[in-house]
């Protein structure tokens, strides 16, 4: 499809006022949290001299976001996006500038740690603006299946320009400056992407919607989660054993590159994704979608087992990539389908936290893969983790194929108000 189509065809999101602000705004603290994992790791590791030390401060970080995430989302639907990121990312950049100067100053490791896990309390601007598409699109099905398609995209793009620009920053400037500028960009995305008022979600009135607990009772969600975290199993894996596929043919810089692949192929597979009409339920669409990612991620297993060279590797990464977008886009579809919008943010942040989680299981595994195996051998986890995940899928379909487009009878009986304006 011509470029100028593909533009037109999203173009339609952003007919709605307030929009593409919240959007820009949004991708700029997105753009921060990209660059956070590889921006901490240079620092330790500079500053310390131990690559051992900076991994096991990064995970204790994604432990407790895991944990802080979800609650963080509770709160956005008690009381509002606004009212809860904007003392959330304030709060935010104390540990991190303690984080700084404890480097700095040479201060006991239990200190770095403190700092890190500290860090949890980052508002989820990914699911904040999800949340604002499905209450702005609720009626429509099509737009809101054309906006999460659109919100992938812009997290591969993340995923692509953020590292580079923090290992940048860390060796060309200093090794502090990757997190000062992460720090400085998500605090400023957050107070901007709060400031857009008009099409932040209103408030369910607690007196006409009862309190149903955690969201995690919704079964369909729990499936989600599981395969959610299978498929965060893929991320991590993914990129531990390229950097060391890479690194055993005597080329580790090539690595960035090669994961850039996968990230490109899953841009281009979300924005195609979101130009697709069908009529089949998003529960049909994510089992199609889990399992193309399964049998595309035996690609990079063929190759890294046959020693093909970069090359071959890196179409095997980018096809690989095409596969997990249409999951992503419509695991997050389904999320808006399952839960009511008092719980829509807290839901999605439970769904990125099982990314999160998966992400680190992964890459610990393949950390001891690649020490211990043949080079290639570790791309068997990523597959493994895929076929885990549609295997999961497939176990609790009977919980995601009943979930139909359009707002439930429930949703539409809620009254709301606005937030203060």
């Amino acid at each position: 499809m011509p470029s100028r189509a593909l533009f037109a065809s999203y173009r339609r999101l952003f007919a709605a006022p307030g929009t593409a602000a919240f959007t820009l705004a949004g991708l700029l603290g997105r753009l921060a949290f990209s660059m956070t994992g590889v921006s901490l790791v240079v620092l330790i590791a500079e500053r310390r001299g131990s690559y051992a030390l900076a991994g096991t401060v990064a995970a204790a970080g994604l432990a407790t976001g895991a944990v802080g995430m979800p609650l963080l989302g509770r709160l956005v639907d008690r009381y509002g996006q606004a009212r809860v990121a904007v003392p959330a990312t304030l709060y935010n950049a104390v540990p991190l500038l303690g984080l700084l100067l404890c480097v700095r100053l040479g201060a006991p490791d239990w200190a770095l740690y403190a700092c890190w896990a500290a860090c949890a309390a980052a508002p989820n601007l990914g699911g904040m603006a999800r949340a604002r598409w499905a209450h702005l699109y609720r009626a429509d099905p099509a737009a809101r299946h054309l906006a999460n398609s659109f919100e992938q995209a812009l997290d591969e793009l993340c995923f692509m320009a953020g590292p580079v620009l923090g290992m940048l920053l860390c060796t060309t400037v200093a090794p502090e400056a990757g997190l000062l500028t992460a720090g400085t960009l998500g605090t400023t995305g957050t107070l901007l992407f709060a400031a857009q008022r008009r099409t932040e979600p209103p408030l369910s009135r607690p007196s006409s919607t009862p309190h149903h607990g955690s969201p995690i009772r919704v079964p369909g969600l729990r499936v989600l989660l599981l395969t959610f975290i299978a498929t965060g199993a893929v991320f991590g894996s993914t990129e531990i054993t390229t950097v060391a596929y890479a690194d055993s043919l005597g080329h580790k810089p090539v690595a960035g590159g090669l994961l850039a692949l996968v990230a490109a192929g899953s841009c281009a597979a979300g924005l195609l994704f979101g130009l697709l009409a069908s009529r089949k339920t998003p529960g049909v669409r994510f089992l199609r979608g889990v399992a193309a990612m399964a049998g595309l991620l035996f690609l990079p297993l063929a190759a890294g087992l046959g020693g093909a060279g970069l090359g071959l590797l890196g179409v095997a990464l980018f096809a690989a990539g095409t596969g997990t977008a249409p999951t992503m886009v419509t695991g997050m579809t389904l999320v808006q389908e399952l839960l009511p919008q008092r719980q829509l943010n807290e839901g999605m942040a439970v769904a990125v936290s099982g990314i999160v989680v998966g992400i680190s299981a992964g890459a610990a595994l393949a950390g001891t893969v690649a020490e211990h195996t043949a080079p290639g051998t570790g791309y068997a986890l990523p597959a493994g983790a895929a076929a885990l995940a549609l295997l999961i899928a497939l176990a609790g379909r009977r919980h995601l194929i009943g979930s139909g487009p359009g707002p439930r009878p429930a949703e539409n009986s809620e009254r709301v108000v606005s937030a203060a304006r």
